[in-house]
């Protein structure tokens, strides 16, 4: 779902939540009665009306995603001294070593990103999420399946989109090692022959099974760590692919189309983002 709306107050109450000042919210200001106003203005005063309160549902929406992503850790980055001069503009601060991600540009690129997204899923776009650290590989697994996508969780074979014709015929091994008992040679293997063909479908599956019906390159990539998966970055590019990218304070937002920047080292970080990508999929989809 898209976040699009005023975020004037995010920055102070992120702070807040950090403990570095006080918050004091403004009370609401009741409109200004007018006995003597002219024909057509309690119309416009009302459309107004209905207009603010649409904007403070929208507020209320994005505090309690802000409070979502501080009580996740989405603001935390690496230490200071590994940062990627680069992500200067998402950053707001350093606090014992560690950089503070600003949550007001985390939502803003998120908003920007499921713009781009669900552009795609309401055009029948395929997309393919990427995460294969350990605190990535089920999230992603999940997300994808969700939306009805394809993933990579495990390893990203070197190719997977410049050399999708050698994948395939990846995939068409493991469909026969998939089937091999109804082939008429099985009964002439040996238990030794045996094993060694089920640990490389194994093997092929752990790799292939998020990519298996992907015949074709896809329309856009949901990384998880841009840093990380460099390899598929590059491939990304080669071929123009847009990449949308949970991008930590040690990344290149430089090379990424949509970054996000966010912890990409915590679960609830990692997941709180995907959720968000997922949703806007899924209303797209519909």
């Amino acid at each position: 779902m898209p976040f699009r709306r005023d975020l004037a107050t995010i920055s102070v109450k992120f702070l807040a939540k950090l403990g570095s000042i006080a918050y004091f919210p403004r009370p609401f200001l009741a409109p200004p009665q007018n006995n003597g106003e002219p024909k057509g203005t309690s119309t416009r005063r009302a459309s107004s009306q209905e207009s603010f309160c649409e904007s403070t549902e929208d507020s209320n929406m994005i505090n309690d995603l802000i409070k979502e992503m501080v009580e996740a850790g989405v603001h935390y980055g690496h230490q200071t001294r590994k940062w990627n001069p680069g992500m200067r503009p998402y950053l707001m601060k350093d606090k014992g070593g560690i950089h503070i991600i600003d949550l007001e540009e985390t939502v803003r690129c998120l908003d920007k990103a499921s713009d781009f997204i669900s552009g795609l899923a309401a055009k029948k776009r395929k997309i393919l999420f990427v995460g294969c650290k350990q605190q990535a590989q089920q999230a992603v697994s999940e997300a994808a399946q969700a939306a009805g996508q394809f993933y990579v969780n495990h390893r990203w074979l070197g190719g997977t989109l410049t050399n999708l014709a050698t994948i395939r015929q990846s995939v068409e091994r493991l469909k026969y090692l998939e089937g091999i008992e109804k082939a008429p040679e099985y009964k002439a293997m040996s238990k030794k022959e045996l094993a060694a063909l089920n640990r490389e479908k194994n093997k092929l599956l752990r790799n292939l099974q998020g990519v298996r019906e992907m015949d074709k390159p896809p329309q856009a990539l949901v990384i998880v760590d841009t840093a990380k998966e460099s390899i598929a970055v590059a491939e990304a590019r080669r071929l123009e692919i847009p990449i949308v990218g949970i991008i930590d304070t040690n990344g290149d937002p430089s090379i990424i189309d949509y970054p996000i920047p966010a912890n990409d080292d915590s679960i609830r970080s990692v997941r709180i983002i995907l959720q968000n990508l997922v949703d806007s999929i899924v209303v797209a989809s519909k």
